[in-house]
C-alpha cells in the first residue's frame, strides 16, 4: 500500500508516519531524508544533489522524482509512505505517473486536519529533549521536575525559534496555500481520506488505520 500522508506543521504526520512504519512494515521516504542521504552517497545521483546544494540551489523536481525511482525499484516491504512530497500539482502528477512505470499505485491520501487556534497551542507549548529527541508540552506533557529527560536523562531541553505565533501563522498559510489544489486534485480521484488530528494518538492510530483497511 502507497499513501501520502498530509497535514499543517505539527498535526503529528511524524508520529502517525512512524506508527506505520512499525506496525504495518512500511518505508517511510521522506524528501529531506533522502536528499541528505544522497548527498553524502557518493553516488553519481548524490554528486548531482551534493552540487546542487552546495550552490544553495532548489533541487528540482526531476531529482526528487530520480531518487524516488531508486527506492520503488528495491525493497518495497509493506508499501511506501511519501513524506513531504508531492507538494504541487505538477509534482503530483510526476509522482503518479512515476508509481504507474513501476507497477504501482497510490491506494490512499491521509488529510490530518487540526483547527489553527489547538494547532498554535499545541506548538508554542512544545519543546524537546536535545539529545534524544523526545517531544515535551508545557501543558499535555511537561518536562520532568527533575529536569532530566524521562528516556536518556539529558538536560538539554530545546524550543524551536519559529514555535511562536506570529511565525506559525505563517507556515500555516503558506501550507494552506500550496496544498489546497492537491487536496482538491486527490479529492476528485477518490483519493482523499479526512482524519481528525486532535484526536488522542491513539484514536488517530486507529482512524487512519480504519481509513486504510477501507
Amino acid at each position: 500500500m502507497n499513501i501520502i500522508l498530509v497535514g499543517p506543521p505539527g498535526a503529528g504526520k511524524g508520529t502517525q508516519a512512524r506508527h506505520l512504519v512499525e506496525t504495518r512494515n512500511m518505508i517511510q521516504l521522506s524528501t529531506g531524508d533522502m536528499l541528505r542521504e544522497a548527498r553524502d552517497s557518493g553516488s553519481e545521483m548524490g554528486q548531482v544533489v551534493a552540487d546542487v546544494m552546495a550552490r544553495g540551489d532548489l533541487v528540482t523536481d526531476e531529482i526528487v522524482i530520480g531518487l524516488i525511482r531508486e527506492r520503488l525499484e528495491g525493497d518495497k516491504k509493506g508499501g511506501f509512505i511519501f513524506d513531504g512530497f508531492p507538494r504541487t500539482l505538477a509534482q503530483a502528477v510526476a509522482l503518479g505517473e512515476l508509481l504507474e512505470s513501476v507497477g504501482e499505485k497510490l491506494d490512499a491520501v491521509i488529510e490530518l486536519r487540526v483547527r489553527d487556534e489547538a494547532l498554535v497551542a499545541r506548538i508554542t507549548g512544545r519543546s524537546t529533549c536535545g539529545n534524544c529527541g523526545e517531544v515535551y508540552h508545557d501543558v499535555t506533557a511537561p518536562q520532568p521536575a527533575d529536569g532530566k529527560c524521562a528516556i536518556c536523562g539529558a538536560s538539554d531541553f530545546k524550543r524551536r525559534a519559529d514555535d511562536n505565533e506570529t511565525s506559525l501563522m505563517n507556515r500555516l498559510m503558506e501550507y494552506y496555500k500550496k496544498t489546497s489544489p492537491l487536496l482538491g486534485y486527490y479529492f476528485a480521484h477518490g483519493l482523499l481520506k479526512r482524519v481528525d488530528g486532535l484526536a488522542d494518538i491513539k484514536v488517530v492510530q486507529a482512524s487512519i488505520a480504519a481509513a486504510l483497511d477501507n
